[in-house]
C-alpha cells in the first residue's frame, strides 16, 4: 500500500474505510480496523461525516471513467481502421466530394420528442423538413437544419410504421402507413392538413411509398403510392382520387417493405416468406424471385445507376448496363443478419456479412458507391463496393436498436424536377433518367437520418 499510495492519501484512505463501516453498522469491523491501525490513523467521531460516502464516490467514478475508457478505446480502433483503409485521395477529398462523403459521430442533431419507439424518417424532397412515425401513434415534423420540432401531426390510432414524402407535379404530399390498417394523405402546404384516408388493406400496413413519374406524358405521372401489408399484398393507389388500382398478389406472408424503382416501372418487395420479388407494374405480375436468405427479409432497395459501374464487376459484367435501365441491382436485408446484392434476374451478386443482429435498413449513397445499413446491433455501417463490398466504416448510431435510415433526396440542378423523391433519396427527372452523367448534375445532399427504438431520431450530416 506505501509504494502506491503516499502517506497523506493511505491515512485519507483509511479514514474513508472508517467512515464506510460506521456508516454500514458494522462496528466490529471498525472497532478491528481502528485497532489495526493504532496511532497512524487518528479519526474523531465527529469528523467522520466528511468522508462518509467518499468510498462509494470514488469506486463508482472508478466504473465510470473505465467504461469511458473503454468507449474511448473502441472508438479509437475505429478511426485507425479508417485510417488504415483510406487512401491519400479519399483523405484529401473527404471533406469536399459529395461523392464520396460517408456519416461519422458525432451526430449533427439527436432530436428527442417521441414517447415511444421511432419506426420510420422520410426526408421533403426541397425543404429542410423531416417526419418521422413512432409507436406512440404520432408523426412528428422535424427542422433537420436547426434540429427543432415543427409540429406533432395526431391522425393514426395505432402505430405509424411508414412515411414517405411525393406525389404529383408541384404539390408534394407526405404518406403514411399504420397498425391501424389505413394509409393517410397530408398535405405540408396546408399546415400538414390531412386530405384523404386510403382503407382497403385487411392487416396492418407495414410500409409505404410513392412511385417516381413514369414515361412523359403518362396520365398517372406522379400519383401513385404502393403500400406493402401484413395481408400479403401490395396495393397501388391513385392519390388524387384515394382509389385502390391494382392490388399485387404473391407473397406467402406478411410484406415487410417495398421500394418502387426509379423510373416509376418497378417494385420490389419482400417480408416473412423470405422470398424478395421484383414486380412490373403495368402487369402487375412478378418479373424475378430471389431465394437465398434463410429468415424474414426486413429491407429493400434499388441500386442507384450510379452504382452500376461498382456492381457491374461484382457480377461477372465487362461493361455496366445502360444508365437508361433503372432495375439492374438490388440489395435485401434480412434477419439472418446479412445484407445481399442481386441482380434484376435473382441471381446473388454478393453477401455482406458483419451486422451482429437483424437489419433493419438499407440505403445506396446517391453517389454510387457505397450501401449503408443499419441493425438491431445498435450500429450504422458503410460498405463500399469498389472494394469488393468490404466494410468501410462502423457507427454506434443509437443506444438500441436501429429501425430505419434515409438518405435526404439529391436536388436536381435543372429546372425540370417533378418534386417527388425516389428510393433511396434519388431526386428524379427525366435528364437524371436518360443521362449517364446525371451524377453531377444532381446536387447531392450530405445528409441522412436514423430512427430507433431509444426514441430517437438522429441527423448525420457534412
Amino acid at each position: 500500500m506505501s509504494q502506491l499510495l503516499t502517506a497523506r492519501q493511505a491515512e485519507e484512505l483509511h479514514k474513508a474505510m472508517i467512515a464506510y463501516l460506521t456508516a454500514a453498522n458494522l462496528p466490529q469491523t471498525c472497532a478491528a480496523l481502528r485497532e489495526e491501525l493504532g496511532d497512524s490513523v487518528s479519526v474523531e467521531d465527529s469528523t467522520l461525516k466528511k468522508y462518509e460516502g467518499l468510498l462509494e464516490k470514488k469506486w463508482t467514478s472508478v466504473v465510470r471513467l473505465q467504461k469511458k475508457i473503454m468507449d474511448l478505446e473502441t472508438r479509437c480502433a475505429s478511426l485507425q481502421t479508417e485510417l488504415d483503409t483510406a487512401t491519400p485521395t479519399s483523405l484529401s477529398r473527404r471533406n469536399q466530394d459529395p461523392v464520396s462523403w460517408l456519416p461519422r459521430d458525432p451526430a449533427r442533431h439527436d432530436l428527442e420528442s417521441h414517447r415511444e419507439a421511432v419506426n420510420c424518417v422520410a426526408f421533403h424532397p426541397i425543404f429542410s423538413s423531416l417526419a418521422s412515425g413512432s409507436e406512440d401513434s404520432t408523426i412528428k415534423i422535424w427542422d433537420w437544419e436547426l434540429g427543432e420540432l415543427e409540429r406533432t401531426i395526431k391522425g393514426h390510432t395505432r402505430a405509424v410504421l411508414d412515411v414517405d414524402y411525393g406525389g404529383p407535379r408541384g404539390g408534394t404530399l407526405l404518406a403514411s402507413c399504420s397498425s391501424d390498417l389505413t394509409i393517410k394523405l397530408f398535405d405540408p402546404a396546408d399546415e400538414y392538413k390531412n386530405i384523404r384516408t386510403l382503407p382497403g388493406h385487411d392487416h396492418s400496413v407495414s410500409a409505404v411509398r410513392f412511385i417516381p413519374s413514369g414515361a412523359a406524358g403518362s396520365p398517372m405521372s406522379g400519383n401513385l403510392l404502393v403500400s406493402a401489408s401484413r395481408d400479403m399484398t401490395l396495393r397501388i393507389w391513385d392519390v388524387t382520387t384515394g382509389y385502390c388500382v391494382k392490388t399485387l398478389h404473391g407473397h406467402s406472408g406478411w410484406v415487410r417493405d417495398v421500394a418502387p424503382s426509379p423510373d416509376g416501372r418497378f417494385l420490389f418487395s419482400a417480408g416473412e416468406d423470405q422470398v424478395p420479388r421484383l414486380w412490373d407494374i403495368s402487369s402487375g405480375e412478378p418479373k424475378a424471385t430471389f431465394l437465398g436468405h434463410e429468415h424474414v427479409v426486413t429491407c429493400v432497395a434499388f441500386a442507384p445507376t450510379t452504382s452500376y459501374q461498382h456492381l457491374a464487376p461484382l457480377a461477372g459484367l465487362k461493361k455496366p448496363p445502360p444508365s437508361s435501365s433503372s432495375a439492374e441491382f438490388v440489395a435485401t436485408g434480412s434477419r439472418d443478419k446479412t445484407i445481399r446484392l442481386w441482380d434484376a434476374r435473382g441471381n446473388l451478386v454478393k453477401t455482406l456479412v458483419g451486422h451482429d443482429n437483424w437489419v433493419r435498413g438499407l440505403v445506396f449513397h446517391p453517389g454510387g458507391k457505397f450501401l449503408l445499413s443499419v441493425a438491431d446491433d445498435k450500429t450504422l455501417r458503410c460498405w463500399d463496393l469498389t472494394q469488393e463490398c468490404k466494410c468501410v466504416r462502423t457507427i454506434k448510431a443509437h443506444d438500441h436498436f436501429v429501425s430505419s435510415i434515409r438518405w435526404a433526396p439529391s436536388l436536381i440542378k435543372e429546372s425540370h424536377a417533378n418534386g417527388t423523391a425516389g428510393a433511396n433519396g434519388e431526386g428524379q427527372s427525366s435528364t437524371a433518367k436518360d443521362d449517364p452523367n446525371a451524377a453531377h448534375k444532381m446536387s447531392i445532399r450530405c445528409v441522412l437520418a436514423t430512427g430507433s427504438v431509444d426514441k430517437k431520431v438522429r441527423v448525420f450530416a457534412s
